[in-house]
């Protein structure tokens, strides 16, 4: 049984070292191949028309960001004031760069948290402006690990909280340049 313990032991104290290293690259890879592209092409449904759309949302932006103001408005997004662009400018504009940020490995724990405020507002949107609840709102500590709000989303964020406290680590951008400060 010591043999056991100290076998243990041994491999416990090799992953503990690893773990800075191997944990921000998996949790970047996880967002890669798990969130990426869903955030991308949300924010690419928001574009409004031609080469400089982004700084012309489409309506479907509105609708998105802003689902009960838009309903108010009688779907007439020109009755929207400047508040109102500038959030759905900012959240396009945040779907596309924070991402990229993650990606790259470039201000890693400032784009993780950035996006773990989007996650939140956009969680917020879908339960009070879209009315998201029930199964799809979920709850925890029950037996479907699949609600999109409670259960996914957790997920997302505790990914991100990885980043936000380890960094991006030794394959980004972040450690190229922190080497060349020092």
């Amino acid at each position: 049984m010591k043999s056991l313990l100290c076998a243990h032991d041994k491999i416990a104290g090799h992953l503990s070292r690893m773990a800075p290293a191997a944990l921000p690259t998996l949790a970047r890879l996880g967002f890669a191949g798990v969130l990426l592209v869903y955030f991308w092409n949300s924010a690419r449904t928001k574009l409004g028309d031609g080469p400089f759309g982004f700084l012309f949302p489409s309506d479907g932006a509105y609708i998105q960001i802003f689902p009960k103001a838009v309903e108010a408005a009688g779907y007439d997004i020109g009755q929207l004031g400047l508040v109102h662009y500038a959030v759905v400018l900012a959240g396009t504009l945040a779907e596309f760069v924070l991402p990229a940020l993650l990606i790259s490995g470039l201000f890693t724990r400032l784009a993780a948290l950035g996006m773990l405020g989007f996650i939140t507002v956009q969680s917020l949107t879908d339960i009070y402006g879209h009315g998201v609840g029930g199964e799809a709102l979920g709850r925890w500590f029950d037996v479907a690990p699949d609600a999109l709000i409670l259960d996914q989303r957790a997920l997302w964020a505790l990914l991100l909280t990885v980043l936000v406290f380890l960094g991006a680590g030794p394959l980004s951008i972040d450690r190229l340049v922190s080497g060349r400060r020092g």
